[in-house]
């Protein structure tokens, strides 16, 4: 049975059987920054959260969303509806591996990612297979993904991605053998003390070198409240006045 919640005037019909919208997809739609009218790539789509926030800053946007999971295309699609933003995506359905075959070579100047994070073997895998096809590498390695962008992108063209920091140095030398170059770096931690919890990470093909270190995004204050960034990432303020 799906559930709805609201974010920004954005209505998100979710599944307890498929991964549901975190502050992965949040933080990641809101560091892309693309401009006005483009169109986007998002890979590794899932039920579509990342391209769904971008056209709610901008439904100006296409987006072309390309995801393994049919019931995860399916949730996408009544998503993007029930949102009035069914004409501004495109939803593939199939495994980003065969990018080669079924993916347009060089025809995006923006892609966006959420791969999965976790190497097959690395720990106890969900029980949920489609959580555990979101969240480990069973169909979908590192490379896998940034060998898909990397064919999508034109020349200076940007590939935006949210990872685990404790992999930040195979992403690095991942982007970087496939000619995408780190250029913009920002960590996400969830409270002063922690660890950072997640890495943005934009990388332009064919960029020069050059890594742009950006401050921190903290979440949450020494007392638990939402810090004035993570208010606004959430339209915290705006469901309030509505």
């Amino acid at each position: 049975m799906n559930s709805e919640f609201f974010r920004g005037g954005l209505k998100f019909l979710q599944s307890e059987s498929l991964f549901r919208l975190g502050t992965d997809a949040m933080v990641l739609a809101d560091f892309a920054n693309i401009p006005r009218g483009a169109a986007v790539c998002d890979l590794c789509a899932g039920t579509g959260a990342v391209g769904l926030l971008l056209l709610a800053s901008d439904p100006g946007l296409s987006v072309t969303a390309v995801e393994l999971q049919k019931d995860a295309c399916a949730c996408m699609s009544r998503t993007a509806r029930e949102n009035g933003l069914g004409d501004q995506v495109q939803i593939l359905n199939l495994d980003l591996r065969q990018y080669r075959e079924r993916l347009p070579h060089g025809a995006f100047r923006h892609v966006v990612c959420n791969p999965p994070y976790d190497p097959v073997g690395s720990g106890r895998a969900p029980e949920n297979p489609a959580v555990a096809i979101a969240r480990t590498e069973l169909c979908c390695t590192l490379e896998d993904a940034v060998c898909a962008a990397r064919w999508l992108l034109t020349t200076g063209g940007t590939l935006d991605l949210v990872y685990r920091p404790e992999r930040l140095t195979d992403l690095l030398c991942t982007l970087r053998a496939h000619e995408l170059e780190p250029k913009r770096l920002r960590f996400v931690r969830h409270s002063r003390g922690k660890p950072p919890a997640l890495v943005l990470l934009r990388a332009v093909c064919g960029g020069k070198p050059g890594l742009q270190v950006e401050p921190e995004l903290l979440l949450h204050g020494a007392d638990g409240s939402p810090t004035e960034e993570y208010r606004r990432i959430y339209h915290l303020d705006s469901e309030q006045e509505s």
